[in-house]
């Protein structure tokens, strides 16, 4: 029964080219998110015994036993040579699952249109670079294209550590480890601070998701490594007082000073439907660590950045608003209902 399912599943990227997520729910049809859009399919019904033997077989035995228990699991799922990112989760319908699929054919950098500022910084040998965004906004894509520039103009020794892996890199001019949370490595903290270890130039990480894991990222940004990484936020701001505040009150100070002599950008981004509905195109907002912002954070002026951003385009700073704009203006996108139009 298993098997009709992954033919289902290996045959929707055929028959959606572009579609990001697959999304399994017990009783209900299948269901993608085509161009952004959630469309719901005249499939057959997934059944409670189907969804369940699709966990056992991709699920390893101590993965399902822990979904079991605690009603949700991420996992990687391979169906005919597809990758996805997977995440098992119960819910009123019962067993539920989305997968996202990966794109296994790395985007080069310029076909994605990131900003100059982004070329500019991967020029740098040390500090922090943050790009940000909420689930879907193509962080991931953007740091594989980074990676893949270094990877393919740098002398050096490129450790990633994911959760799951999702872009495979090979080596060219660099040497490239990905290690994957949970098979490779047990934590994000751990794996870095093994990296450390291992004469890294460039390290990638997944996600900051603790302070553990964001101080020794700042540790490392700090002692000479490049350092990539990603966090939930929606602009530089947010980011950076996501940093601080992930420090007890008596290091926040120590953790401005870190943040405002490591930090080299923050890239913010979103996803937009294109106006003739070819795709998706991406939006930016750039923020370059100039020394006006390092005395910004250093002095916890934190509100005052949003303004430096404004008035920062000679060091290729840019605001969301003003990048939507301009996709407005050139008709590539509609107005987003959620931005003002000056």
């Amino acid at each position: 029964m298993t098997q009709n399912l992954n033919s289902l599943i290996g045959s929707l990227p055929k028959t959606y080219p572009g579609l990001s997520d697959i999304h399994l729910l017990t009783g209900n049809s299948p269901s993608v998110r085509f161009k952004g859009d959630i469309i719901i399919t005249n499939l057959e019904n997934t059944s409670l015994g189907v969804m369940e033997e699709f966990f056992q077989e991709h699920m390893t035995e101590k993965q399902f036993a822990v979904y079991m228990e605690t009603g949700d699991m991420d996992y990687a799922v391979i169906v005919e040579g597809q990758r996805f990112r997977a995440n098992a989760f119960q819910s009123s319908h019962g067993h539920c699952c989305v997968l996202r699929l990966i794109v296994t054919s790395i985007p080069d950098i310029n076909i994605l249109q990131l900003p100059k500022a982004v070329h500019q910084v991967l020029n740098q040998h040390a500090g922090l670079v943050l790009v940000t965004g909420q689930t879907g906004s193509g962080k991931s894509t953007s740091l594989a294209a980074m990676i893949d520039k270094l990877n393919k103009t740098r002398h050096a020794n490129i450790i990633t550590i994911e959760d799951p892996i999702e872009f495979v890199h090979s080596n060219k001019q660099s040497i490239i480890s990905q290690r994957e949370v949970g098979k490779d490595t047990q934590s994000f903290a751990s794996a870095i601070k093994a990296a450390l270890r291992e004469d890294p130039d460039v390290i990638l990480l997944g996600e900051l998701r603790d302070y553990e894991t964001i101080s020794l990222a700042l540790t490392a940004a700090e002692t000479g490594h490049l350092v990539f990484g990603t966090l939930h936020t929606s602009g530089a701001s947010s980011t950076i007082n996501r940093i601080v505040d992930a420090f007890p009150a008596s290091e926040q100070s120590q953790a401005r000073s870190q943040l405002s002599t490591s930090l080299q950008m923050v890239m913010t981004q979103r996803l937009f439907k294109t106006k003739d509905g070819s795709g998706r195109v991406g939006a930016f907002e750039l923020m370059v660590c100039n020394s006006a912002i390092r005395n910004l954070i250093r002095e916890a002026k934190i509100p005052q950045i949003d303004q430096m951003i404004e008035t920062g385009a000679q060091d290729g700073m840019v605001q969301m608003s003003k990048y939507i704009e301009n996709l407005v203006q050139k008709n590539i996108i509609d107005q987003p209902p959620d931005v003002s139009n000056h």
